[in-house]
């Protein structure tokens, strides 16, 4: 029983079940670059890095955060502030991450071997960049966004311009929806001196930058419906997208973000895997 409940708090501080994120963009891009399904191989150990990496970006980032999240009423109950795991536990799961990380990569090819050591350094430096920058929003965007361009990498042994379109459209989309989620630490962000785009243009404003943001995220799908020859089936996922990203929208407002998290979570966690699996069925259907 002990050890059970220290997993569940493991896989609660990781936020396991937000993997849907960035996982089926990941395999977006991996069956792109094999216009259709990659090895067997090449799909195992992409998802095992994908959530290697994940995992030691969050770990990280509760590592970074502990005493800021303490501070805050809404995150102090997490694993570090409320003292249910040790930083010496943390940091140690945090190297153990990212070793798994490593090894995936090896486990594909060269080049991603040689990219993974940058890959990390973007995930787990994003963990600062609230610190200095309000834009630290477009930081995490891409740190999720590079997992398409990663996935192309791993089948590929190359980096073809294409994919970069993926890249760009998942660092917009988690740009807007984080801008979304830091709406509701406005208060906290003034206080301990962090930077957020709510802190410095107020939610209001904030809320139509997260819509710019995602109008652009659209656009980029568009883009690469054109740029790989997408058929109707891609398409119809991409208007799928849209209608999902307007109901995000309807469900916050600047006097009422009280079902933010319904916003956050679960339809982005929607829209992703409705994204996938639409892109997917395209390209089965092709072969």
């Amino acid at each position: 029983m002990h050890l059970l409940r220290h997993m569940r708090i493991i896989l609660e501080m990781i936020k396991w079940e937000h993997s849907v994120f960035a996982l089926p963009f990941a395999l977006c891009g991996a069956m792109l670059a094999a216009g259709g399904l990659p090895t067997a191989h090449q799909l195992a150990w992409i998802v095992v890095a994908t959530l290697a990496a994940r995992s030691a970006a969050m770990a990280f980032n509760r590592l970074a955060d502990a005493s800021i999240d303490a501070a805050n009423p809404r995150t102090r109950t997490r694993a570090l502030p409320a003292g249910q795991l040790t930083p010496a536990f943390v940091a140690v799961f945090v190297i153990i991450s990212s070793a798994v990380f490593v090894t995936a990569a090896a486990q594909l090819n060269r080049l991603a071997l040689w990219l993974s050591p940058l890959a990390l350094a973007v995930l787990l430096l994003y963990s600062y960049t609230k610190r200095f920058t309000r834009w630290s929003h477009l930081v995490l965007g891409f740190a999720l966004g590079m997992a398409p361009a990663a996935a192309w990498i791993a089948v590929r042994g190359s980096l073809d311009p294409r994919i970069l379109s993926l890249t760009a459209a998942v660092t917009f989309w988690v740009a807007g929806f984080d801008v979304l989620y830091a709406c509701q630490d406005f208060d906290i962000d003034y206080q301990t001196g962090l930077h957020s785009l709510p802190r410095y243009l107020g939610i209001r404003r904030s809320l139509w930058v997260a819509r710019a943001f995602h109008a652009v995220m659209w656009a980029l799908l568009i883009g690469l419906l054109l740029t790989f020859g997408l058929g109707k089936l891609a398409i119809a996922g991409v208007v799928a997208v849209a209608g999902l990203l307007a109901y995000e929208h309807s469900m916050v407002s600047a006097n009422d973000l009280s079902k933010l998290n319904a916003a956050f979570f679960t339809m982005n966690g929607v829209i992703s895997v409705v994204f996938f699996l639409f892109v997917a069925g395209d390209l089965l259907l092709r072969h």
